[in-house]
């Protein structure tokens, strides 16, 4: 199932039964003395804690957050009960859609900024505007 660009999908929506699961570590600097050694399998919908009822995913369309590392076609976890504060990046409503900007106080309110200073985009209030949701994490498929 692929996800469809920047709208919401309940996790209640993934195939019961489906638990992809880690089965060790790959370094990413020399071989490990302990690579022999293995831990326990790690159940992703766990480690992303996508068991939530408040967790949704999206897949993000467009470049706009490549300088906090949200790249096209990523997928990031989204939660609905976490309280919006400076820093986050988030999912908010701007002119009817979704958009994917980090929250920044600028001249004394908070704004959505995007984060790729090669394309124009304007700081957007967030006053008035409908934070839906905080990242918490994405997901890439380099093989893109």
């Amino acid at each position: 199932m692929l996800l469809p660009p920047m709208q919401p999908v309940p996790l209640a929506m993934v195939p019961e039964g489906l638990i992809p699961h880690i089965i060790s570590a790959a370094g990413a600097g020399f071989p490990s003395p302990s690579q022999d050694w293995q831990e326990d399998a790690i159940c992703l919908i766990e480690l992303l804690r996508l068991d939530r009822a408040a967790s949704f995913v999206f897949r993000i369309s467009g470049n706009s957050m490549i300088e906090a590392g949200i790249y096209d076609d990523d997928v990031v976890v989204v939660d609905r009960d976490t309280r919006p504060v400076e820093g986050h990046i988030v999912i908010a409503i701007v002119d009817g859609g979704f958009v994917c900007r980090q929250l920044a106080r600028r001249q004394g309110g908070m704004m959505l900024e995007a984060r790729n200073r090669h394309l124009h985009y304007e700081p957007t209030s967030a006053e008035g505007v409908e934070i839906w949701g905080v990242v918490r994490s994405s997901v890439r498929d380099f093989r893109r």
